[in-house]
């Protein structure tokens, strides 16, 4: 088998949870000229959630964007150095993107459901991966649903817009429609900040349980969410050029509490960002 295409063979690392899921090394970004992300390099450990803080324009979305080539959307997006999921170069030639973002699926900042029902929103995935049969997309809506805590609050409104829940409600609908499609890794692009605290809550619960099979990877601006749900963390800063850096990265009790570089403590403690 090609090596390239190993990436999309079934799961692997389940009995592996502190293996490392995904690595950069040496990683820039450049978006035409303007140089985005510069020389960042850190692994990120499978079946965890790992939480990437840092001040505005630092380029945490810019990073989050690597594991799943969403920058390759950007014209004159270009990449240096390696990013790796399960050790397979994700930037190689025989890499098939659609795939790939089957394999790390993304959440992002507003809940974006589709304009359909409920049902059709969580069936889209595995419908457009080719899945017909009514039988099994019932199964896999009701597990998907049931894996992202909203299968008691939909289960009699299955066929009502997906656009008629509540903010809460619609993104645990957009993580539902992202497991439908069985990732691996969970990228969460600020998921809370349009939500309540209720509902923010209930999405902290939801990535607390999920972290137990899927490897996760959120961005936030709330250092407290950070440090609630995550057990490794990242921060990053702009240099000069304002190009993002990674300043520090490890557990998040330690990064929190004793952290090795000045310029996590005056971020954390509220001297600068």
């Amino acid at each position: 088998m090609n090596r390239n295409h190993a990436l999309l063979s079934n799961k692997t690392l389940t009995a592996q949870a502190c293996a490392t899921k995904l690595r950069t090394e040496k990683v820039n970004l450049y978006y035409g000229s303007f140089q985005a992300l510069r020389n960042i390099t850190l692994d990120i450990h499978a079946c965890a959630i790992t939480a990437i803080i840092g001040p505005s324009g630092c380029g945490k979305s810019s990073l989050l964007r690597l594991f799943n080539r969403m920058n390759d959307l950007i014209p004159g997006a270009r990449v240096e150095g390696n990013v790796e999921l399960d050790g397979i170069l994700i930037y190689s030639p025989g890499i098939d993107v659609v795939e790939l973002r089957k394999k790390v699926g993304m959440v992002f900042q507003k809940p974006n459901p589709f304009p359909m029902s409920v049902f059709e929103n969580v069936a889209f995935g595995p419908r457009r991966h080719g899945m017909s049969n009514r039988a099994e997309l019932e199964e896999i809506v009701e597990k998907s649903l049931r894996h992202a805590a909203l299968w008691d609050e939909v289960k009699d409104k299955l066929e009502q817009s997906g656009l008629a829940l509540s903010g809460g409600q619609q993104q645990r609908l957009c993580i539902a429609r992202v497991l439908a499609v069985e990732p691996e890794v969970i990228l969460m692009d600020e998921p809370c900040s349009a939500l309540d605290p209720l509902a923010t809550l209930k999405i902290e619960d939801l990535m607390r349980n999920l972290a137990q099979e899927y490897t996760i990877i959120i961005v936030t601006h709330n250092m407290q969410q950070a440090a609630r749900v995550s057990e490794m963390a990242a921060f990053m800063m702009m240099e000069e050029d304002r190009a993002g850096v990674l300043v520090e990265y490890g557990p998040t009790s330690e990064l929190f509490t004793n952290p090795k570089d000045k310029r996590t403590e005056d971020y954390i403690t509220g001297r600068f960002g």
